[in-house]
């Protein structure tokens, strides 16, 4: 028996790879579906030579990409061409938080803003850079390649966000021998196509990166509204002086997250985002 990790999915086989680099294309054992066992790309395993007969437990687990075992998410986030959606990147901050993945946010396409539009989104994001890594990036200019390596080096990483926003460009950039499949943004429409259609973990940088499809929208309606709170980290620095401790922080009295966002020490966007999230999950709770 080998132990490996599942690297990629093709067609109902699992391309597995060992600690000396050896790689096997295998089937799950036919018990699996009996016992209602998926494996999915990131999964750690044992094999013999013909088979995948155990999946160890998981540290982390993605519905959206299909993913497990993942020490960071990074969240790729267009500056220009789309435009930068805050609505869009807190939901893909709170679905990563939610699944126990460490997330880190990559600005790209840094070239295309003007002087006063990056001073305008550094502003917006310095709410951010207290609690998430924030790592300004372009193609063009090599903005942030070294950062990017660092924080990649020796993890597995997973490589989501917004569709268009230049994916595969970054690992291209980074690592020109993957010669990713990457497509123009049309302008006509203000969104890019998408241009990866499967997970598979690369080698890079002494680790695993994942580029996967890209998508805009996300379900949260499965996180509670009591945990939804918790994802959202500036909040805590001010939510146990609250009045209540089940306090909302939407409209109960003496509430400390509301008094911060008067005092300007929470950014109002993300607030208004925290709220409209909270609205979503509840009324999609069942009514009896």
């Amino acid at each position: 028996m080998k132990k490996g990790r599942i690297i990629k999915l093709t067609g109902g086989l699992y391309t597995v790879i060992d600690a000396d680099g050896n790689r096997q294309e295998l089937k799950p054992l036919g018990i699996f579906r009996i016992q209602d066992i998926k494996p999915k790309v990131g999964d750690l395993v044992e094999c013999d030579d013909n088979s995948i007969v155990k999946v160890f437990p998981r540290k982390n687990d993605l519905s959206r990409p299909p993913i497990a075992n993942v020490d960071q998410a990074l969240i790729i986030q267009s500056a220009k061409e789309p435009g930068f959606s805050l609505p869009l990147l807190d939901r893909f901050l709170v679905v990563i938080a939610a699944s126990e993945v460490d997330p880190v946010i990559i600005v790209t396409k840094t070239d295309l803003l003007t002087l006063s539009e990056r001073r305008e989104l550094e502003e917006t994001m310095a709410f951010y850079s207290p609690h998430y890594p924030v790592i300004w990036f372009s193609t063009r200019t090599h903005e942030g390649q070294a950062e990017i390596e660092a924080i990649t080096r020796s993890k597995v990483n997973v490589l989501t966000g917004q569709t268009g926003a230049g994916k595969s460009s970054l690992l291209n950039s980074l690592n020109p021998d993957l010669q990713l499949a990457t497509d123009i943004i049309s302008k006509a429409l203000g969104r890019g196509k998408h241009t990866t259609r499967t997970v598979e973990l690369i080698s890079f940088y002494q680790g695993w990166i994942a580029d996967t499809p890209g998508f805009s929208q996300l379900d949260i309606t499965g996180i509670d509204t009591d945990h939804l709170r918790e994802l959202f980290p500036e909040f805590l620095l001010y939510s146990s002086q609250c009045r209540f401790n089940g306090c909302t922080h939407l409209h109960e009295p003496d509430c400390q997250v509301r008094k911060a966002l008067k005092e300007n020490k929470i950014l109002r966007q993300r607030y208004e985002n925290y709220a409209d999230f909270f609205q979503e999950i509840h009324a999609a709770k069942p009514r009896y």
